[in-house]
């Protein structure tokens, strides 16, 4: 049998899932049909062992334009930096002589079962990383058996992404000024099986974006917002950037009378992302939503906002475990991932990882990816005395 060069780098990859620890969950599956070589891997991206590597070989890859999308934040980029550094200042308090032989991460999050509570975030424009784009992505997702989130900002269609493969699916969705379209992308979204709704809520206008800024960052030729085709600004034109695309699209208000008009479409459960707020988690819990993403926007909106997991105790504390919480900003080890978790969090996304994977061998570097992370949180588990999720608990945290 012949196996293409890549068959042999998602396999490569997939070493990097299970090979460390015994687990009681399935074999993964790879899918028997994969797309040619259209974007070869970096030469480099065997010997990557962590994110930061993968995020070398994409700076080396992409183009200015794109990298300064992908990596930019708001005004001074000092909440991007927050993001990071604050999960460096967090203490892990480890535990000795128990028996770690065999760490189970399996968890559920909206009643989907999940084999390690590290999820895919909603993220625009995958295309930019790798021809493939979201189809790379959500292929990733079902080899790595992980859940995905799809942008209402994504190069590529979501019924596309939804056959792409079998994984769990949430779609995020940005409510536009056309309530009748944005009632239409979220049928279109129950009708191609997606799990769930993300109502992006913390983006009333765009935020002072000034590396893509003055990187000129516009939409390259063959890429395009696939789910809102169709649009047309003041002009008559498609937009051509993502400040053309928020004029057009975003609401004039957005308040919780139309978080419960998005409730009685579906039957969906719906999450609020970007959520820093206690009292903003409060009311979601009396809006009778599903989940909260303590989310900062990946730093892109408002500079200076707290990092996401500074913000989490606060949120997971209000909201007492009555709805899901989970956190995304900054994730980027797998110590990072117990860290969320001991802090109240159901699971993380992450995000510009995504790219860096994508940019790195596509498919297969999405799968790598996500194995380096779900490994390095096998072995931070295991250091820290504990075997399952539930043992998790805030002691895991050092406090001064």
């Amino acid at each position: 049998m012949t196996t293409t060069r890549r068959q042999a780098l998602i396999a490569t990859a997939s070493l990097a899932i299970g090979a460390v620890l015994p687990f009681r969950a399935g074999a993964f599956v790879f899918p028997p049909e994969v797309l040619q070589d259209k974007y070869p891997a970096d030469p480099s991206f065997d010997a990557a062992v962590s994110l930061s590597d993968l995020e070398a070989i994409a700076h080396r890859r992409l183009d200015a334009m794109s990298e300064a999308y992908i990596d930019g934040a708001a005004g001074d980029e000092i909440t991007l930096r927050w993001n990071r550094e604050a999960y460096d200042k967090i203490k892990i308090l480890p535990r000795v002589l128990h028996d770690v032989s065999v760490v189970d991460t399996r968890t559920t999050v909206l009643g989907i079962p999940l084999d390690f509570p590290i999820l895919l975030g909603p993220t625009a424009l995958h295309k930019l990383a790798h021809p493939d784009g979201e189809l790379a992505t959500a292929r990733a997702a079902a080899s790595a058996h992980a859940l995905m989130g799809l942008s209402t900002m994504s190069s590529t269609t979501l019924e596309d992404v939804a056959a792409a493969s079998n994984s769990p699916k949430w779609f995020q969705l940005y409510v536009q000024k056309d309530k009748g379209f944005t009632a239409e992308l979220v049928q279109r979204a129950v009708k191609s099986g997606y799990k769930a709704l993300v109502v992006t809520v913390d983006t009333p206008t765009e935020g002072a974006r000034n590396r893509q800024q003055r990187a000129g960052f516009h939409l390259p030729p063959g890429v395009d917002l696939a789910n809102l085709r169709g649009l047309k600004t003041a002009s008559g034109r498609a937009p051509g950037t993502e400040r053309e695309v928020f004029e057009n699209i975003l609401p004039d208000k957005l308040t919780w009378k139309e978080i419960e008009w998005l409730q009685s479409l579906s039957s969906l459960p719906v999450l609020l992302k970007g959520i820093l707020n206690p009292e903003d988690a409060a009311l979601a819990v009396k809006q009778g939503v599903a989940g909260v993403i303590v989310s900062n926007h990946g730093a892109r909106n408002l500079d200076t906002v707290p990092a996401t997991i500074e913000a989490l105790p606060r949120i997971t504390d209000r909201v007492a475990g009555r709805i899901t919480v989970l956190v995304d900003g900054g994730v980027r080890r797998g110590t990072d991932v117990l860290k969320a978790l001991a802090r109240g969090a159901n699971a993380v996304l992450v995000g510009r990882p995504i790219f860096y994977g994508l940019s790195a061998a596509g498919e297969a570097g999405v799968v790598k990816m996500l194995g380096i992370l779900r490994k390095e949180f096998e072995m931070a588990m295991a250091l820290s005395g504990r075997t399952r999720i539930s043992e998790i608990v805030p002691e895991v945290i050092w406090k001064e």
